[in-house]
């Protein structure tokens, strides 16, 4: 017979007290619904500013409380707190892609960009400039295709010593095409990739719209085609400088990869993916 009149255990029977459950806590949000515990108020937060928030109602009344604990949302009582900040994007280059700061550019790679004419290297330097200093990759303008083959023997591409070629006005039937189909074809084809837009000149890869206008001017045969544009636009046009304060003022209209036409950003990110893989 057991005669602990106590039993073993003197805490049987007797559960374990819990404290309060705490309360979640909920992010100031903009046009979150909340009631007021201790006024009943029930509204919509309109603004927040210095760890005060104005809720207003859906008649239009704004009250103004304090953050903390004290308010329902579904009738489920939380703790306002202030917002979380949001994580800062990441910086882009002029070519959408990712802003590498504070590395210094890397020593030049022996594998080379050449494109066609000034003013296409000026371009490609404005959008792209970033990321070939950041890749090591030197971009060289050619006064003209002409002379490429030359160019390239005396150069010697190679393995690790690639050359990508950047042409205007790359059409079928063209001088250009002609040209770059004989590299492309030549002993040194692995090492050097020729590509090309079919614009006339590069002033064209440069959306009419950020120049104010709806098309690019047609230029009738026999009109130097840079005369003419200038011309067409009403802009002075008599001489070289007048061109090249045409092309500086068409040039600063140029923000982004977004201000040109695809046809010249697939094949600049071609060549730089040629000759830095």
């Amino acid at each position: 017979m057991n005669d602990d009149r106590y039993g073993s255990d003197v805490l049987a029977g007797f559960t374990k007290r819990r404290g309060p459950a705490p309360i979640p806590e909920l992010p100031v949000e903009r046009g979150l619904v909340l009631e007021e515990t201790g006024t009943g108020f029930v509204g919509a937060i309109v603004a927040y500013a210095n760890g005060m928030i104005e809720l207003e109602d859906r008649l239009g009344a704004i009250r103004t409380f304090t953050l903390g604990a004290g308010f329902l949302v579904d009738g489920s009582p939380v703790k306002l707190v202030r917002p979380q900040p949001k994580a800062a994007a990441p910086l882009r280059s002029a070519s959408g892609s990712v802003a590498v700061e504070g590395q210094r550019a890397r020593v030049a790679l022996p594998s080379r960009i050449f494109v066609e004419g000034r003013h296409d290297a000026e371009l490609v330097e404005k959008v792209w400039g970033h990321d070939l200093r950041v890749e090591g990759v030197v971009v060289e303008y050619l006064a003209g295709v002409d002379d490429l083959e030359s160019i390239l023997k005396q150069f010697g591409p190679g393995p690790g010593r690639k050359v990508g070629v950047l042409v205007d006005h790359l059409v079928a039937g063209s001088k250009e095409s002609r040209i770059a189909d004989a590299v492309n074809r030549g002993t040194s084809r692995e090492h050097v990739l020729v590509v090309g837009h079919p614009f006339i000149d590069v002033w064209q890869a440069v959306k009419p719209h950020r120049l104010g206008m709806t098309a690019w001017p047609v230029i009738p045969r026999g009109t130097e085609w840079k005369h003419g544009v200038c011309e067409a636009m009403g802009w002075p046009h008599e001489d070289q400088a007048d061109i090249a304060r045409a092309w500086q003022h068409i040039l600063s209209r140029v923000d982004s990869y977004a201000d040109l036409e695809p046809q010249l950003l697939g094949r600049v990110e071609q060549l730089i993916d040629f000759v830095t893989t």
